[in-house]
Parts: structure tokens; C-alpha cells; sequence
């Protein structure tokens, strides 16, 4: 991987990508053994940040939005939870981030995909929005998922009212 001291301003998604895993426990789940959805909520928030402060630098990072969480299958207790996290897409303070929940049978070690999110975030000095470095985008993967956050963050930018339609 290539270090931020590249000669293009600005930082590759692979730069702030992230994968985090956590084993849930009796604490982190109701009496059936489900893990609460807060808690994974949770850990994208966390890993979500993580992304975007790695490419952000020195500034802070706060959530503004989870655009959509889909939980696909339940996790239980005893199950590793395994998320992996990327930026998608890179405006001007803003910043969108894909996170992937997968739950591991440690008995078994059968992976399911359990979830989806995408998390927008804001980086900010004294509270006030601040500029964070360009998304370098490396193939036809890259330029398709920040074409469809644009996309994505247009929308959102419409349906708050803050951009005519």
C-alpha cells in the first residue's frame, strides 16, 4: 500500500479503510441470544468513524447521518461480529462510508453477511465544517462507488431541503 506522501494531493480509499472484530457476548444480546441492533449500531458508528478520522487527519469526525442500515440476518451470542469498512465518496467536509456486518460462527467458522450501512460523517475544526483531503480514485470500482455516493449525497442534500430540486 501506498503511503500518504504521494505526490497527488489527496488519499486513496485503501488508505482509510478498516475491519474491526468483536465478540458478542450475553451483555450484548436479549434473552433468545439475538444480538440488540443497537449494538451493532454501535460498532458501525465506530468503525465508521475510524475510516473517515484516518483520512480526515487532524481534524474532528462526527456522524451526520446513517443513511440506511439493513440488517440481513440476526447475530447471536457467541458469534464474532466482523465489520469492514471503506470511503466511498468524498465532497468538500463531508464524507460517506460503506459498512459491511458479518457475522462468524466460531464453532463452524461460517461467515453471513448480516448488514449494510452507509454512514455519512463531517469532519470539523472548532465545530465548524472544515475542507478534508480529495478521494484519489484507482480503477472502474473506485470512480463507481463515488459516482454512486455523489448521487447518494445529492439526494440527501434534496430530500433535507438544503438543494432545490
Amino acid at each position: 500500500m501506498q503511503s500518504a506522501n504521494h505526490s497527488q494531493k489527496g488519499k486513496w480509499p485503501d488508505e482509510s479503510k478498516s475491519e474491526i472484530t468483536i465478540m458478542m457476548l450475553a451483555s450484548d444480546a436479549n434473552p433468545k441470544g439475538y444480538v440488540y441492533a443497537g449494538v451493532i449500531l454501535k460498532y458501525v458508528d465506530l468503525i465508521a468513524g475510524l475510516v473517515a478520522k484516518r483520512h480526515a487527519g487532524h481534524s474532528n469526525v462526527v456522524t451526520a447521518s446513517i443513511d440506511r442500515m439493513t440488517f440481513l440476518k440476526p447475530v447471536y451470542i457467541g458469534n464474532a461480529l466482523i465489520l469492514s469498512a471503506r470511503l466511498n465518496y468524498v465532497k468538500r467536509s463531508s464524507m460517506e462510508v460503506e459498512v459491511t456486518v458479518e457475522a462468524e460462527n466460531l464453532d463452524t467458522g461460517e461467515r453471513d453477511l448480516t448488514g449494510t450501512a452507509l454512514v455519512t460523517t463531517v469532519a470539523l475544526e472548532h465545530g465548524k465544517p472544515i475542507e478534508v483531503n480529495p478521494l484519489i480514485l484507482k480503477g472502474d470500482e473506485d470512480k463507481k462507488r463515488f459516482h454512486e455516493g455523489e448521487s447518494r449525497m445529492i439526494n440527501r442534500l434534496k430530500e433535507a431541503g438544503r438543494i432545490s430540486r
